[in-house]
């Protein structure tokens, strides 16, 4: 049995730590979840070779767990002194100055920024820019009658859009696709993958620092917060990291939901389920972001009967919760709405930018099937490759068939604005005043 790191308990359980991180729990996330159930609330898990950590499988235990500012910080460095420094999770789960790793004041100043300047992305025109996009996307594999919904429209959909509306160079957006999926792709390098896109937007900070743009950068840079460059360079990092990768699992998983509906008979043409559907059901089931929000005892502690450590890892398996066995959690007539489900989590660290990826993933989901309305699945569900990772849930590719379409028409009025032109800014005066 592999020891202890520092942070697990000091008596190891009988039970070696179910991997979370291989092909075969990217393979059956839910059979593995239905064991880890069967130790109790929270069980021992490896999310990384020599990482181990406690997943709360139960519903009731991860809300407590996310709403308990007490017992529980959010700032990881007393576990993460004692990870290895090549560890494949430190670019998700180490420290930095953002609002997902630190509590109290601090917490609310950065939370306060990112909230102020995500309410600048007006939805009209979000939906606009994201049809544009998506138009744009569709008619570069449209008149070949096969794609992958993956790597040609839900992988780069959302980065065009973020790094349109932060004002990155239309030449960088590559790197910032590499960076944002590589941080999370466990058979990548993560750290220089999470040091591309920290490049990226230093200099992106630095040019507008110089020379202030009508993008949320420059909104950022005069928030009232007085943000310096590194705590700016920090929060775009965050934002662009933890929008782009669920974003575009939500798409592909909710495209995949309707292609292998047994009401669409494989195919999209002539079935019932709306994307709203879609979207809802995948949230419940199979949320992008599966296991995260990393938590960790301020001090030694029982929590739901089961002892922890101070400075344990301390993660929420948000799929696990959602699909535990009460009626209340898998009748889909009683999750009819997206109110209970913890996809977006909850507390003071819940997801800012619910309403954003929403709107995206709808519409992105709703240009693509009203163009190509025949599409379906090029190979059996059971065939689809599933990315291998702790933290996420999302097929690797999506490989799809359809008619050929002679063209796509390109959008008209605003959504065929520059990105840059129609991000709300204000600058050299109050932000929010």
């Amino acid at each position: 049995m592999t020891p202890p790191v520092p942070g697990t308990p000091a008596a190891p359980s009988i039970l070696e730590p179910l991997a979370l991180y291989g092909a075969a729990f990217a393979a059956d996330p839910h059979g593995h979840y239905r064991k880890l159930r069967a130790q109790g609330p929270l069980a021992r898990v490896r999310v990384a070779p020599d990482v181990d950590a406690m997943l709360v499988t139960d519903y009731h235990a991860a809300v407590d767990l996310l709403r308990d500012t007490e017992t529980f910080t959010k700032d990881p460095r007393a576990w993460q002194a004692g990870v290895p420094a090549d560890s494949p999770v430190l670019p998700v789960l180490g420290h930095r100055p953002t609002a997902l790793f630190t509590d109290g004041a601090v917490h609310a100043r950065y939370r306060d920024a990112i909230n102020d300047t995500l309410a600048l992305i007006e939805p009209h025109l979000l939906r606009a820019e994201v049809t544009r996009v998506a138009q744009r996307l569709i008619a570069d594999f449209s008149a070949t009658g096969t794609g992958d919904l993956i790597a040609q429209y839900a992988r780069g959909l959302p980065l065009h859009v973020f790094t349109a509306s932060f004002g990155v160079a239309p030449e960088d957006t590559e790197r910032v696709v590499r960076g944002t999926a590589g941080m999370m792709d466990p058979a990548a390098d993560a750290t220089a993958a999470y040091d591309e896109l920290v490049g990226v937007v230093t200099a992106l900070v630095a040019e507008r620092r110089r020379r202030p743009g009508r993008d949320l950068t420059t909104y950022l840079l005069a928030h009232p917060a007085g943000l310096d460059d590194d705590e700016t360079v920090r929060q775009i990092t965050l934002i662009m990291s933890t929008g782009h990768d669920p974003t575009t699992n939500l798409i592909g998983n909710a495209l995949l939901r309707m292609l292998s509906d047994t009401g669409y008979g494989g195919s999209l043409h002539g079935g019932a389920m709306t994307a709203h559907e879609a979207v809802n059901d995948v949230l419940w089931r199979d949320p992008p972001l599966a296991n995260m929000g990393a938590h960790f005892p301020r001090h030694d502690t029982e929590f739901h009967g089961v002892p922890l450590r101070a400075g344990q890892l301390v993660l929420v398996s948000f799929a696990a919760a959602n699909t535990q066995s009460p009626p209340s959690f898998t009748d889909p007539a009683a999750r009819s709405g997206d109110g209970a489900h913890l996809a977006w989590s909850t507390g003071p660290h819940r997801c800012p930018a619910k309403q954003p990826a929403l709107l995206m993933a709808m519409t992105a989901i709703e240009q693509l099937t009203s163009q190509l309305c025949d599409l379906e699945l090029a190979v059996e569900p059971d065939a689809l490759v599933w990315r291998p990772g702790p933290f996420h849930r999302a097929p690797a590719h999506l490989p799809v068939r359809f008619t050929p379409l002679d063209s796509v028409p390109e959008p008209a009025g605003p959504g065929a604005r520059q990105a840059t032109d129609h991000v709300p800014t204000r600058v050299g005066g109050t932000p929010n005043g």
